[in-house]
C-alpha cells in the first residue's frame, strides 16, 4: 500500500462500507419470483366480469383526482359515489362539481370523507364502489390500492404503483387472490407519439427492435414552494432521503410496451444504475429561502440526474434517466430504434433505412415538423383516431381522458386492460433497483419475475381499434 494516501484510502473505504449499509436499508430484491398462493391466478390477460354500471370513487382530489373524477363522471354508465381526501375543502368542492357532471344527475349521492388520515378506510368499507381511483402522496399508493381490492374494488392506481419491492409483491398477490384489477395508470401510453410508435412497431417499419431510451426530464424545484400542502410537501423529501432514478414510469412505459417487455417476446432481466453529484436543491434551497427554513435543514441526497441501463432477456438495452432539478427542457426521450429504423420524441423525428418516399432519400435526414403529417396518415394508432375529439382538452393533450375512457370501456365491456398489473410493477421496480445500485456503486440489480414465469404465454399489447 505504499503508493496510496491512507487519508484517501480510509476515505475510499468509508463511503463503500456506508454504500453497503444504506443498500441493506432499501427494500429487499431478493424476491426474484416466488409460488403462486393457492387460489389465486394469473392476471396477465385477466378480464373481469362486465360491470354495466360503474361505481366510482376517488381517494385524493388535489393534482391528479380532479382529471379522473371528472372525465369518469362524463362517461356513460358511471356514478361517482365517493370522494376522499384529507382536506375538508378539496372533497366537498369536487363533490359540490361532480354532481352537475355528466347527464341525467347520475352523480347526487356522493359520500365525502376527510379530515383523517384513515378516513378512505371508512369510505371503501362502507360504500364499496366498484372502482378506486388513488392519486395521494406516493406512500399511499400500494396500502390504498391494496385495501380497495380487498374489499372487492379494482383499483387504478397513479404513478408509480408502490415505492418498495415489498409492496410491488403484495400488490401483485392480492391481484391475483382477489382477482380484481391493478393498473397503475401511466396516461404517456396513451400520447398521440406514443400511440404511432406502438403501430409503427408492430408492423415492422423499424425492423427488429434493438434499442430503447426513455427519460423523466422535468425541472420541479418550483414545488418546493409548497411546504405545507400540495405535491412538493411530500414530494420534497424524497429528493432528500432517497438517490436513484425515483420517477421512471412516465418514459418507460411506452417503450416496454414496444418492446413488448413482460407479454410473450421480451422482459426485464438486469438494471445498473449512476446517479450524478445531488447539489442542485441543495443550492435552490440557499438561495431561495431563509436559513432556517425546513429545507434548508434537508441534505438532499439524491443525484440531480439518474442514468440506468436496463437489459432485457433478448439482450435488448434501455437507458432510462431521471432529473427533475436541472434548469433543461422537458423530455421523455420517447427513443426506440431497430434494425429498419428510429423513432424519437422531443421533437418528434423518424428517420426509415432507404428514406421515407416523398420525403427523404435515406436514413441519414429525419422526417419532422410538417413532413410527419404523412406518416401520421399512415400510422396514427385506431384507439387515437377513434378517441381523439371526444378526449380532447382532457389533460395532458387528451391522454388523460384516452386513459380513464379505456378503462371505463374494458370495465363495462368485460375486457382486459390495456395496462396490466405485471407491468405496473416491472416499471415501478426501477426506482428501489436503481436505489439498491446506485448504492453499490452500480452493481448489477436483477428484476424479479411478479410474473412467475406466465409472461412468457401473455398476449402481445393488440393494437385495439
Amino acid at each position: 500500500m505504499g503508493g496510496i494516501n491512507r487519508r484517501n484510502f480510509i476515505k475510499k473505504t468509508s463511503l463503500s462500507t456506508a454504500g453497503i449499509l444504506a443498500a441493506s436499508t432499501l427494500s429487499s430484491c431478493s424476491q426474484i419470483t416466488s409460488d403462486r398462493k393457492p387460489g389465486a391466478i394469473y392476471m396477465g390477460d385477466f378480464a373481469a366480469p362486465r360491470l354495466e354500471k360503474v361505481r366510482v370513487a376517488v381517494i385524493g382530489v388535489g393534482a391528479r383526482g380532479p382529471s379522473h373524477l371528472k372525465f369518469s363522471a362524463s362517461l356513460p354508465g358511471t356514478e361517482i359515489v365517493a370522494i376522499c381526501d384529507l382536506y375538508e375543502d378539496l372533497a366537498n368542492k369536487w363533490a359540490m362539481e361532480a354532481k352537475s357532471m355528466g347527464e341525467e344527475q347520475r352523480h347526487q349521492n356522493i359520500s365525502t370523507y376527510y379530515g383523517d388520515e384513515k378516513a378512505w378506510l371508512n369510505m371503501l368499507k362502507e360504500v364499496k364502489p366498484d372502482v378506486v381511483f388513488v392519486a395521494t402522496n406516493w406512500n399511499n399508493h400500494a396500502p390504498m390500492a391494496i385495501e380497495a381490492m380487498k374489499q372487492g374494488a379494482h383499483v387504478f392506481v397513479e404513478v408509480p404503483m408502490a415505492v418498495t419491492m415489498e409492496e410491488l409483491w403484495e400488490i401483485v398477490d392480492t391481484s391475483e387472490e382477489t382477482q380484481r384489477h391493478c393498473m397503475m395508470m401511466e396516461n404517456v401510453n396513451y400520447g398521440r407519439d406514443e400511440l404511432m410508435f406502438l403501430n409503427m412497431c408492430r408492423q415492422g417499419a423499424i425492423g427488429e427492435i434493438l434499442h430503447g431510451e426513455a427519460a423523466y426530464i422535468h425541472e420541479l424545484r418550483w414545488q418546493m414552494e409548497e411546504v405545507t400542502r400540495g405535491t412538493g410537501s411530500w414530494r420534497t423529501p424524497h429528493y432528500a432521503k432517497r438517490n436513484g432514478n425515483l420517477y421512471p414510469t412516465h418514459g418507460l412505459g411506452p417503450v416496454a410496451q414496444y418492446m413488448n417487455l413482460g407479454r410473450g417476446e421480451d422482459n426485464f432481466r438486469i438494471l445498473v444504475s449512476f446517479s450524478s453529484p445531488a447539489m442542485g436543491r441543495n443550492k435552490y434551497a440557499a438561495e431561495n429561502y431563509p436559513s432556517d427554513h425546513q429545507w434548508n435543514q434537508m441534505d438532499f441526497k439524491g443525484g440531480d440526474l439518474n442514468t440506468s441501463i436496463i437489459k432485457t432477456q433478448l439482450g435488448r438495452t434501455i437507458m432510462v434517466q431521471w432529473d427533475e432539478t436541472s434548469p433543461r427542457p422537458y423530455s421523455r426521450l420517447n427513443l426506440i430504434q431497430g434494425t429498419q429504423g428510429t423513432l424519437v420524441g422531443f421533437p418528434t423525428r423518424v428517420a426509415l433505412e432507404g428514406g421515407v418516399e416523398g420525403i427523404t432519400q435515406d436514413h441519414h435526414s429525419w422526417v419532422q415538423g410538417e413532413q410527419l403529417e404523412s406518416l401520421y396518415e399512415q400510422y396514427d394508432h385506431p384507439l387515437y383516431t377513434r378517441l381523439s375529439k371526444a378526449t380532447a382538452g382532457s389533460g395532458h393533450g387528451g391522454m388523460d381522458g384516452m386513459m380513464v375512457y379505456r378503462i371505463i370501456e374494458c370495465l363495462q365491456k368485460g375486457l382486459p386492460l390495456d395496462q396490466n398489473v405485471y407491468e405496473g410493477a416491472f416499471w415501478s421496480a426501477v426506482a428501489p433497483l436503481s436505489e439498491l445500485s446506485v448504492a453499490q456503486d452500480g452493481m448489477p440489480q436483477m428484476f424479479p419475475d411478479f410474473t412467475r414465469g406466465a409472461w412468457k404465454e401473455t398476449s402481445p399489447l393488440a393494437i385495439i381499434s
